[in-house]
């Protein structure tokens, strides 16, 4: 079944007219566009792409199957096409997405017209959750160019060099391998810095003794890779390899029971035999991984608080960690899909502590 017969069996179903989407990704998800600016209203019996002139062209090539609007003429809103495009079609209610569109573009669309406004939550979200074998095979590739990635990437690490320099370079080398070019903002920090979960690549210079986590990944045909590894520049402490043991050891324990119809907080308590009864687990963060499709944060979630029920053709991330202040934190991220028998990694880069 195509994207848009989904959205339209969702309509009939729930007794909506139409469907407004604003999301980024569920544009894309629902069109094939892949440019920006734009939105969709689709109808049980039509489609229209509103976008504005710099878009229109690519449009008509990309979605050949979509009425193209432009909405950007004089005295004219995006809030104002819609409503016209509900009128001529005789549409009576627009479902729209609740937790994307602003309270201005909300009332920018209910001011200019009849049609009644229906919020929803997730619903393209829940398709885009199971990935189908095309989406797992961009997928796949994004995770094996981030992979090859890090393999190059540690040739460069070394005392001096700073973290904002290391973050160009791998982000050099992922394009270089094969992915988009549109850029996607990693984490590259180091030091006690690394305690820091979406820290920012900055000035700092590598030292010796330091921990450098790297969590970062690539667009490969709009779908994304995620993943982390954090190393030592020089030889490990004591106590960093026994942190990073820990870690290590979660992120497997956690990958050892996925499979379909386990929990996202089954996942969590699984993610904590290795830290329970050591002084790390209040270092521990409650989120342990997600989704990741068109958009870095996708569903599911699994954690301390999840309810979610793993389904397979889900793909995801799998990241506990262990994050003192102070003193620095460590992560070790995995991507994988959810097969009948369990979690298959996609992540090529070793589990080992890899001192530079």
């Amino acid at each position: 079944m195509d994207t848009i017969q989904k959205l339209r069996n969702f309509m009939e179903e729930k007794k909506v007219d139409s469907f407004f989407i604003a999301k980024p990704a569920n544009v894309r998800y629902i069109s094939s566009y892949t440019g920006d600016d734009s939105y969709l209203l689709v109808t049980q019996k039509k489609q229209f792409f509103i976008t504005d002139p710099r878009y229109t062209e690519q449009a008509s090539y990309e979605c050949p199957d979509y009425e193209v609007v432009n909405w950007r003429t004089p005295k004219n809103t995006i809030g104002m096409t819609v409503q016209r495009l509900a009128r001529e079609a005789g549409v009576k209610t627009i479902a729209f997405e609740e937790d994307y569109l602003t309270f201005s573009f909300y009332e920018s669309i209910r001011s200019q017209g009849d049609a009644e406004l229906v919020p929803t939550v997730d619903v393209i979200e829940e398709f885009r959750s199971v990935k189908t074998k095309e989406e797992e095979g961009y997928l796949r590739a994004a995770c094996e160019i981030a992979s090859r990635a890090f393999d190059k990437i540690i040739q460069d690490i070394h005392v001096g060099v700073t973290e904002k320099e290391l973050a160009s370079r791998l982000s050099h080398y992922m394009v270089m391998e094969g992915a988009d070019t549109k850029p996607y903002g990693g984490i590259l920090i180091s030091g006690a810095r690394t305690s820091l979960l979406h820290g920012i690549p900055s000035d700092k210079a590598i030292q010796y003794g330091d921990l450098v986590l790297m969590d970062y990944g690539c667009q490969y045909h709009g779908y994304l890779s995620d993943m982390t590894r954090t190393v030592v520049v020089g030889k490990a402490t004591p106590e960093q390899r026994k942190v990073y043991d820990l870690c290590r050891q979660m992120t497997e324990d956690v990958e050892a029971v996925i499979k379909p119809g386990v929990t996202g907080i089954e996942c969590y308590e699984a993610s904590l035999k290795a830290i329970k009864d050591t002084p790390y687990m209040e270092y521990n963060y409650g989120g342990i991984g997600h989704g990741i499709g068109l958009f870095v944060h996708e569903l599911p979630f699994i954690g301390s608080n999840s309810s979610a029920v793993l389904q397979e053709g889900n793909i995801m991330t799998v990241e506990p960690g262990i994050y003192i202040p102070g003193w620095g934190g460590i992560r070790v991220e995995d991507q994988g899909i959810i097969t009948q028998s369990g979690y298959e990694n996609l992540i090529s880069a070793t589990h080992e502590l890899v001192e530079l």
